[in-house]
């Protein structure tokens, strides 16, 4: 991966979010049917509500254009564009500042390198594509671990993710090397062995492994 297809992603990040914002104004219809729902979805659509009234005019129109321009995607696009804003709320400060630098320099650059970054994107495999929502540090690293991700239950993502990104760009580099050596029916113990060390000892647990 150059790093200029790495700038590209973070312009994708950029556009994906600009595209899509989450709030939602509370339609006085639904107060009736309010109380049946979560009290943390009542609490969020209530401060939803409450950021609408606290709108001008013209904040209002500019949130219906853009509501009327998601409800005209696909499903697959609107789910695409989720998935892309629940990835960026999972990094890091220092991940999304890197992120958005990396996007300010795409924006900078000519037409025509932009449209030669995002074909080099496009032409990636769809999984390497997906990868790199994982942001700048991890999705760099995702090719080799994406044995270790593959058939994991979606429950123990999040813990996965976390190991992940608590591991150190060497450390994650020694993983990828002892997921490479571990046949497919023996990863599922990988993983769980990984999930299980406590995060002070991955890194002796990770030298022990690969010594064996």
């Amino acid at each position: 991966m150059s790093r200029a297809t790495c700038v590209w992603i973070g312009a994708a990040f950029a556009v994906a979010l600009a595209a899509w914002t989450p709030a939602r104004a509370l339609p006085p219809e639904l107060e009736r049917g309010l109380d049946t729902l979560p009290a943390p979805v009542q609490a969020r659509i209530r401060a939803n509500g409450q950021r609408w009234d606290g709108w001008s005019e013209a904040e209002r129109h500019d949130f219906a254009q853009r509501a009327a321009q998601w409800n005209q995607l696909s499903a697959a696009e609107r789910g695409a564009r989720r998935e892309r804003y629940l990835a960026w709320q999972a990094l890091s400060s220092e991940e999304r500042a890197q992120t958005q630098a990396a996007a300010a320099r795409y924006a900078a650059l000519p037409a025509e390198q932009q449209h030669a970054l995002r074909a080099q994107f496009d032409a990636l495999d769809r999984s390497e594509r997906r990868g790199w929502l994982l942001g700048p540090g991890l999705g760099a690293d995702y090719p080799a671990l994406q044995p270790l991700l593959a058939q994991l239950p979606q429950a123990q993502h999040p813990a996965m993710l976390a190991a992940l990104r608590g591991l150190s760009a060497e450390q994650r580099k020694q993983l990828a090397v002892l997921v490479q050596r571990t046949p497919p029916q023996e990863r599922e113990r990988l993983r769980a062995d990984l999930l299980a060390t406590p995060a002070a000892q991955r890194g002796t647990w990770l030298h022990d492994a690969l010594a064996r």
